[in-house]
């Protein structure tokens, strides 16, 4: 069991650094990418990368959702979505980061260790709420990176500098601006059904180590939503957007992951 997960990392980590190897020589010499081939090798990395986590995260003993496999299940579900989103938008040459951030990803689940009491006996419910929080986690992260492209590219335009390496090298302005609010859209319906699902589901916060994640992305949940509003009432967009955007992740980031972090590795 072990050599096949062993085969099956290989074959996720060489799918991973041919899409960035090609994606990098793409973005230098002002190539096309082949749209083709770049998803293609991307899906085989994720059916790889999938057969790497699933024995890590369904164990004999329940259901193990160490820090390590989270950034292993995170980053995976980062690749599937950008995949989906490169389907109606012109973003290939965001694999540039989405690409090695799968790797870094997949390599933690693989190699990293962290004492965890595995969860057994869950419900439907609860199963459903963990796995729609990473998912959630997932794609208001890429809105987050998104946002910070933005407003690279922003910048760039409002200084008129010469060598315009963010507005050169990635999308137009309006499809990043456009594919932040589908993040952030997509992102904010699988948080509020997951804080939907965990209310009902979850019975005592306090013991379970889960109030100040519930603040935390309750805090989020609404600063995201606040931002949608202003899109669609006032326009918001550009900076006022981006940051909104960045500062709302950071918030829900403190709960999801710092809290697992102290949990696991410090205390």
């Amino acid at each position: 069991m072990r050599s096949l997960v062993l085969v099956a990392y290989v074959i996720a980590s060489i799918a991973y650094l041919i899409i960035s190897i090609h994606l990098c020589w793409a973005l230098l010499k002002h190539k096309p990418i082949a749209k083709g081939t770049t998803l293609s090798a991307l899906f085989i990395g994720m059916l790889a990368h999938s057969a790497v986590l699933y024995p890590q995260v369904i164990t004999l003993y329940g259901l193990n959702f160490n820090l390590y496999n989270i950034l292993s299940l995170t980053s995976l579900f980062f690749l599937l979505f950008y995949s989906l989103f490169c389907l109606y938008r012109p973003i290939l040459s965001l694999g540039i980061l989405a690409a090695p951030t799968a790797f870094i990803g997949l390599s933690a689940g693989y190699f990293g260790r962290a004492p965890y009491k595995p969860i057994s006996d869950l419900s439907f419910g609860l199963e459903l709420h963990i796995l729609l929080s990473i998912a959630a986690y997932c794609v208001l992260f890429m809105a987050a990176l998104q946002a910070i492209f933005l407003r690279l590219q922003i910048r760039e335009l409002k200084h008129r500098t010469i060598h315009r390496l963010w507005v050169d090298k990635l999308p137009p302005l309006q499809s990043m601006e456009s594919l932040l609010f589908d993040m952030i859209l997509v992102g904010f319906v699988l948080l509020s059904v997951a804080l939907g699902l965990g209310f009902i589901y979850v019975r005592d916060l306090m013991a379970q180590h889960l109030a100040h994640k519930t603040v935390f992305s309750v805090l989020s949940w609404l600063l995201f939503g606040a931002l949608l509003f202003g899109h669609w009432h006032s326009g918001w967009r550009g900076k006022r957007a981006a940051n909104t955007t960045i500062y709302a992740f950071i918030l829900l980031a403190i709960g999801f992951v710092g809290s697992k972090f102290v949990l696991e590795l410090v205390l």
